[in-house]
């Protein structure tokens, strides 16, 4: 992406989400440029007069970019881990697909929805509470939950529309990544440090295979 592009799509995510405060990348040359054309027009504003007022508050609610050293996207951590899992499953599910422009932004939106629906933490100590925290509570202050949909995995390409072989390659990618995604918080502290054995009460999460995607159900 330019550093155009990218502005036009930090445009869109203000739209969507609100001013972010701060933003956190990688070295990209389009990060780069887009921070410096950000910063230039934040100059080129405080130049006007008539424009003093909004200028003050684009400096006051300006955005903070922090980047991360040259060279070093492990730096990136959580983000980079996330980006590359869904690259990864994402490109073994399209393989060589192709995909009309509404087609693609559906299942990228859809795709979202799903890392969106993943569980960050317990809501709650209560072992009974079985709602976990995911990152749709921060985003719409609830889970976030797809519309009820058959079951496609199984069928042939060639028996589908266009929009169940959408459907289809979104179930492929839940069914992947969601598998992938629970063997991350599985802790493997056995070479490392010790850790009790499991006991009635625990909070755990189950993979209930064929659960839908984005329902909130990861554990029975």
């Amino acid at each position: 992406m330019t550093s155009e592009t990218f502005l036009a799509a930090l445009r869109r995510f203000t739209s969507r989400r609100g001013r972010p405060i701060h933003i956190y990348s990688d070295c990209g040359t389009n990060f780069v440029g887009a921070n410096r054309e950000l910063q230039e027009y934040v100059k080129f504003l405080r130049t006007k007069e008539h424009n003093e007022i909004v200028s003050k508050k684009l400096v006051n609610e300006g955005i903070q970019w922090s980047f991360n050293p040259p060279g070093a996207p492990h730096m990136g951590g959580l983000w980079e881990a996330g980006v590359k899992s869904a690259k990864f499953h994402l490109r073994r599910c399209l393989g060589e697909t192709p995909l009309t422009f509404e087609e693609y932004a559906t299942l990228l939106c859809e795709v979202e929805a799903c890392l969106n629906s993943r569980p960050l933490t317990p809501s709650s100590p209560d072992p009974s509470d079985l709602l976990p925290i995911s990152p749709g509570h921060f985003l719409i202050g609830a889970p976030l939950e797809a519309l009820p949909h058959p079951d496609l995995t199984e069928l042939k390409i060639n028996h589908l529309s266009r929009w169940q072989h959408v459907q289809q390659i979104t179930q492929h990618f839940w069914n992947r990544w969601s598998q992938e995604y629970l063997r991350m918080l599985q802790r493997r502290p056995k070479w490392n440090s010790t850790h009790p054995d499991l006991k009635i009460g625990d909070l755990v999460v189950i993979q209930m295979n064929g659960s839908p995607r984005a329902s909130g159900k990861w554990q029975e």
